[in-house]
């Protein structure tokens, strides 16, 4: 965490300075506000360094990491209006990646391991090939309450199966929802309702 702090100093530094270059001639207004949010994003990164010493359980790291994205977003936003560009998007992180990163088992780079196709994930949610994610979904729940750690007095020996039928969720919600999504249809194409 410390060195994406110090990189997103820098980057916050560097920012500034191409804010004084480029904006104070043609867009006053905007470069005040902006260079009180940077000032804002270095204090804040300031608070979390300073914070950081003392966390000392997974919830404080975990709260801190928030605040760190949250800042993240914030420099984005301002370096975007600097440079007069569009936002970038953050990579989404699904919940079997995080839970797989939490559990020392891999990290979020990696992809989900063992479903790569729509056969397997069903298999491993136990519902029949081409169910609706409505039923996909009520068995993953289902299925969640019998192997969450909580549900069986904190015995963490289920938690393997708990994260394989969240890599097939994961996988057949993006499956289902890309399945039901028409193709393109070219700007001249005349619409017909029986296709």
């Amino acid at each position: 965490m410390r060195k994406r702090i110090d990189s997103l100093r820098t980057k916050t530094e560097d920012s500034l300075e191409i804010a004084i270059d480029t904006m104070m001639e043609e867009r006053v207004d905007s470069f005040f506000r902006v260079e009180e949010g940077l000032e804002e994003i270095i204090k804040s990164l300031l608070e979390i360094e300073e914070e950081l010493g003392g966390v000392r359980d997974l919830s404080g790291a975990m709260r801190l990491e928030s605040r760190l994205e949250f800042v993240e977003d914030r420099w984005d936003e301002f370096d975007s209006e600097i440079r007069e560009r569009p936002r970038r998007r953050r990579k989404k992180i699904s919940l079997a990646d995080m839970l797989k990163a939490a559990s020392g088992s891999g990290d979020l780079s990696q992809g989900p391991s063992g479903i790569n196709n729509a056969m397997d994930a069903y298999a491993v949610m136990g519902v029949e090939f081409g169910s609706s994610l409505a039923d996909v979904t009520a068995a993953f729940r289902q299925k969640a309450k019998q192997l969450h750690p909580d549900a069986n007095n904190g015995d963490r020996s289920s938690e393997p199966a708990l994260r394989r039928m969240l890599e097939a969720y994961q996988f057949l919600k993006e499956y289902l929802s890309l399945s039901n999504v028409e193709p393109p249809r070219p700007a001249d194409a005349s619409y017909n309702p029986t296709e």
